[in-house]
């Protein structure tokens, strides 16, 4: 059965898989640095850059389910 969504090419993929991971490392530290800080300003950037890379994460994630 035929499917219409555009294919990923097997090294890419790895590439796209490494990022994922990266994203994924990089929200949990910002999460942990955001705990373990006392001033707010810094909390705040910590989660402010959380966020961002959950933005990635999720982008990435959505880029792959339009994909083969």
């Amino acid at each position: 059965m035929s499917n219409n969504k555009p294919q990923i090419e097997s090294k890419n993929l790895s590439i796209i898989d490494d990022q994922l991971s990266h994203e994924a490392l990089a929200v949990k530290k910002y999460k942990h640095a955001a705990e373990m800080c006392t001033s707010q300003d810094i909390v705040d950037l910590c989660n402010q850059a959380a966020q961002k890379h959950r933005k990635n994460y999720d982008d990435l994630l959505n880029y792959l389910n339009t994909h083969e």
